[in-house]
């Protein structure tokens, strides 16, 4: 008698979704482009104070795009995507045109910022304590708070406003700023500092003011 063994049907392993599922098609990809250039030119100027620069900054991102769409996985939303692009076109724009740009400090080393007076007694600690500013992550991830901290990064001296951005938004490191627009490392810092106080203090009075 012959023997047959029984097979048993194992389903095969299915593979894991593809990131590609989350791409949007040629034609949807062009339109969010447009739609997505106001952002990506407000986010340029901010950082360049040039509408030419910041013009050139965000042409030269969304050519990237559309000359390699496939290189978006769809990982991430299409925005965090394009700004991480237009990152590296600012920072080349710095570096070609960094010593256009006049960081004239120099007064404004020579005399205190009224600011940091309001903001510290003399022992270096807050005159009045800071106010709550609640979940910093639920925070910055407030549509209408990151309009108000656009809004007060605006508001800061042009000179602050870039080195804030070029430390914070483009991540550079103190010494390729530095590097970049002949600072001395003192110099730099204080005024990084100066940015952060009035920055705080904006957000306090536009933002965690209780009503």
């Amino acid at each position: 008698m012959k023997l047959t063994s029984e097979s048993t049907d194992t389903p095969s392993p299915q593979p894991p979704p593809s990131h590609s599922e989350n791409r949007p098609s040629p034609l949807e990809f062009e339109r969010q482009l447009v739609a997505l250039r106001s952002d990506l030119l407000r986010f340029a100027r901010l950082q360049l104070r040039n509408d030419t620069w910041a013009e050139d900054a965000v042409s030269e991102t969304l050519l990237a795009a559309l000359t390699k769409p496939q290189a978006f996985q769809g990982r991430s939303q299409l925005k965090t995507w394009l700004i991480g692009i237009l990152k590296y076109k600012v920072i080349d724009g710095l570096r070609q045109r960094g010593r256009e740009v006049v960081l004239d400090s120099g007064s404004e080393d020579e005399h205190a910022d009224p600011l940091e007076h309001m903001a510290f007694t003399a022992n270096g600690h807050f005159a009045h304590a800071p106010a709550d500013w609640g979940n910093p992550e639920q925070e910055l991830g407030s549509q209408q708070f990151m309009q108000v901290m656009e809004a007060c990064t605006q508001k800061l001296p042009p000179v602050q406003a870039r080195l804030f951005l070029m430390r914070e938004w483009l991540e550079m490191s103190c010494e390729e700023i530095c590097k970049e627009l002949a600072l001395t490392p003192t110099n730099l810092y204080v005024q990084l500092h100066r940015a952060r106080l009035r920055l705080r203090e904006c957000l306090e009075l536009n933002w965690f003011a209780s009503p």
